[in-house]
């Protein structure tokens, strides 16, 4: 029987709890679920990508078949490249699913990808990585935002 592995990804600045139940819920289908910190160009960082990649490694250090790593390139040639058989992905509202089922249509066309959307938990509709770091710019704790012990890691880097 073929291990049937998952790839979710982000740039994870900070890695939140909506991100950690997307993940945990992914890792309770699939036999092993690679998390991936991708670079997004697009996006302006507040943390450094070893920051980021700790703490979400700190996240997930209670899921076992869970394993972090640090990508480069396209997420659905990377998902490929490693014989996943699916991206798994969180959706919060309809923007969220519009803009996924584009990326879903084209890297299944173009990698022979499935994207399994997860519609997220009603507590973390709200919960983004954006909010937390506008929280922290405001010198607010933000720790009932993070997995357990991600708060202390981001300190050092603040």
């Amino acid at each position: 029987m073929n291990k049937r592995i998952a790839v979710t990804a982000g740039t994870f600045d900070p890695v939140t709890l909506g991100h950690l139940d997307v993940i945990a819920r992914a890792a309770a289908i699939f036999d092993e679920v690679v998390v991936g910190v991708f670079e997004n160009p697009a996006k302006k960082k507040q943390f450094s990508l070893e920051t980021r990649f700790l703490a979400l490694t700190k996240a997930v250090e209670n899921l076992p078949n869970v394993r972090t790593v640090i990508g480069k390139g396209f997420l659905a040639e990377y998902a490929a490249s490693i014989g996943a058989c699916a991206l798994v992905k969180g959706a919060r509202n309809g923007t969220d699913f519009e803009y996924e089922k584009v990326q879903a249509d084209y890297n299944k066309e173009h990698f022979g990808v499935e994207t399994l959307l997860l519609v997220s938990d009603t507590r973390f509709d709200g919960l983004s990585s954006t909010l937390v770091r506008a929280k922290i710019a405001a010198g607010e704790d933000v720790s009932a935002y993070l997995p357990q012990g991600v708060a202390e890691i981001l300190k050092k880097e603040l």
